[in-house]
């Protein structure tokens, strides 16, 4: 069964024009401390100011370094006067709903509930019976500068974003009359996608109690994103993270690419050593971004490839071992390039908010030495490694449109 319960104390903004200012992309959606620091130039209402509070400096060249002491006691501040702005307020036990409209995605209603989880759900080796899956390793010292952020501030403002089965739609459906029966309490336009966040608070008890009790027929949720905020909730002792569960069939996912740094490679002894592997066909275009699983793209030296994995590259069995990220790790990163880490600095990961023409202006400037493309990972799959038990490839999902931080967040004590 899955539990949802009452924020106990939600800061959230007092209007759309507070919610604008204030929300963002979460951190982990940025290339670097650089364009964060940017954002905040155009944006300084935005909470990256507390959940990156060491880009938050005024020139970029006196950024602190990441989770240091000098940092921590910013993010102490902004927290507090975020907490004191006149474009907050505090709401007590309350759920909330969360609808994306994304635009690339018409007729697709993604809305989820939200509110806190139990950190003892989170099904582990300690806790094997927990109904909060997780699909993804967890680096300890990433989740340990989240939980020092938790401590400092005395918030949580990271959201995970988790997916249920919903096979019969009775959560969507109940939670499509609830959102259809009023106006949202406020909402944010993403202006680079063109996607708006809408938000929905839930205080009253008897709807509490409903809308808590559709979800409890749930027999497991999925991490779709948020493995190390999750993480970061239950090293702090919180006993509870920030999240919100959608739909898993309402989500929508992009690609998530890689550029490589590997000198001195070239076509001729890419494609002599993955002959066996995979089937090989150039292309005449200026970009290619697969859209089918076991298509992958391959740019360097001014062209692309594709690359098709041949029957013998994976076992059709192994839900983990047959997603593409996958099968590039082991066939070309590993073997060929002697990149045995798949989260080695050699790889530079890239979300689905950037696209082809991107990774091929890296390459051509030479920045890296080559690009792959690849399809995103369908829902059926994630769900399949999932209910396997296995540990999703690093970097192989990129949920599009992502939940914004700051729109719904968590006062602690």
């Amino acid at each position: 069964m899955v539990t949802v319960n009452p924020i106990r104390r939600a800061l959230v903004p007092v209007d759309s024009g507070a919610a604008q200012r204030l929300c963002s992309p979460n951190y982990d959606e940025f290339q670097s401390d650089r364009e964060i620091w940017e954002l905040l130039q155009v944006q300084p209402e935005s909470v990256l100011r507390v959940t990156m509070p060491h880009c938050n400096v005024p020139r970029a060249e006196e950024m602190l370094p990441d989770g240091s002491s000098r940092a921590l006691a910013m993010g102490t501040r902004e927290m507090a006067g975020l907490v004191e702005s006149a474009s907050t307020e505090v709401v007590e036990e309350a759920l909330f709903l969360y609808e994306i409209v994304d635009p690339a995605r018409p007729g697709v209603r993604q809305i989820g509930l939200g509110g806190m989880v139990p950190t003892d759900d989170i099904r582990t080796e300690a806790t094997p019976g927990g109904v909060i899956i997780r699909n993804e390793g967890i680096r300890e010292e990433k989740a340990r500068g989240r939980a020092d952020l938790i401590e400092a501030t005395g918030a949580i403002i990271g959201t995970v974003n988790l997916s249920v089965d919903d096979v019969e739609n009775k959560l969507l459906n109940t939670l499509l009359d609830y959102a259809d029966g009023r106006p949202c309490d406020f909402e944010a336009i993403d202006h680079d996608d063109g996607s708006a966040h809408r938000i929905w608070l839930v205080t009253a008890v008897d709807e509490i109690a409903c809308l808590r009790e559709v979800l409890a027929v749930e027999p497991h949720a999925y991490v779709a994103d948020g493995n190390h905020r999750s993480a970061a909730a239950a090293m702090r002792g919180t006993g509870e993270f920030l999240t919100v569960f959608f739909p898993a069939h309402t989500m929508g996912l992009a690609p998530y690419n890689r550029l490589v740094t590997a000198p001195g490679i070239t076509r001729v002894h890419l494609e002599e050593a993955l002959q066996k592997t995979f089937e090989i066909e150039s292309l005449e275009l200026s970009g290619y971004q697969p859209k089918k699983i076991h298509e992958i793209g391959l740019y360097l030296e001014g062209a692309w490839l594709k690359l098709v994995p041949r029957e013998s590259a994976f076992d059709a069995s192994n839900a983990a071992q047959s997603i593409d990220s996958d099968i590039l790790q082991r066939h070309l990163f590993a073997d060929v390039l002697g990149i045995k880490d798949p989260r080695a600095r050699e790889l530079t990961f890239v979300g689905g908010n950037r696209d082809a023409a991107y990774l091929r202006s890296e390459v051509d400037a030479g920045r890296h030495d080559l690009a792959v493309t690849l399809a995103p990972v369908t829902i059926d799959q994630f769900i399949e490694v999932c209910r396997q038990n296995r540990i999703m490839p690093p970097k192989s999902t990129w949920f599009q449109p992502k939940i914004r931080s700051g729109l719904v967040m968590a006062l602690l004590g």
